[in-house]
């Protein structure tokens, strides 16, 4: 076979292969997909339901930390001035 014509067989092989492919092998994944949700039993549903709002309920309280940490770190900042402002020598014109 002539060197010039080996690319485009390629190519044209290529496009072909993956024009069936493509849709072959989504098929194959969708049809994982729906076999191992039927495969899920409803207690380990419910138990990871369970597991979503635990950790949506830590994920409030981490939040609510850290807007007190944020708070403190403010006041603790103005006193901090507050104080520097006070013992600060004054000049004296």
């Amino acid at each position: 076979m002539e060197p010039g014509i080996v690319v485009p067989l390629g190519f044209f092989a290529m496009v072909a292969t993956i024009a069936v492919g493509a849709p072959l092998a989504r098929a194959f994944a969708r049809r994982m997909e729906r076999d191992s949700k039927a495969r899920v039993a409803p207690e380990v549903t419910s138990r990871l339901e369970r597991i979503e709002q635990a950790v949506d309920a830590i994920a409030i309280e981490v939040e609510r930390i850290s807007e007190g940490q944020r708070f403190t770190t403010k006041l603790l900042t103005e006193r901090a001035s507050d104080a520097s402002r006070l013992t600060e020598p004054r000049r004296q014109s």
